[in-house]
């Protein structure tokens, strides 16, 4: 079995409601702390592979909010997404869980991690 990887950022609401749900279910995973331990370039690659980098970068978030104009602006496609979300960790939609090496999703979606869940 793969182990499950949390990423996130521990004061996030949405993050703490995914915890609680893995640990109601039994199911074992490492917590990683985007502000203490960075984004990995790794995850950020098979994220936007996956998902893409419209739907990784949280533009809804107070941190898009508190960008100048002109940092926004320039984010246009997969390249400036990355760069702005690993300068930036709270600029990424939380939950990220990397479910096995190659398989990642965004957010908490109980149907979707449901049947991530019966699938390990």
């Amino acid at each position: 079995m793969n182990t499950i990887t949390l990423y996130g950022i521990p004061n996030c609401d949405t993050v703490k409601k995914a915890r609680a749900h893995l640990t109601e279910q039994n199911i074992t995973y490492v917590f990683h702390d985007f502000k203490k331990q960075g984004v990995p370039a790794a995850l950020m690659d098979i994220g936007l592979a996956q998902v893409g980098w419209e739907r990784l970068l949280n533009r809804k978030g107070t941190t898009w909010r508190k960008l100048d104009a002109t940092v926004q602006a320039i984010v246009v496609d997969a390249a400036s997404a990355k760069a702005l979300m690993m300068r930036e960790p709270s600029a990424i939609k939380r939950p990220v869980v990397q479910w096995t090496p190659t398989r990642v999703t965004v957010g908490f979606n109980h149907a979707e991690w449901t049947s991530m869940m019966t699938s390990l």
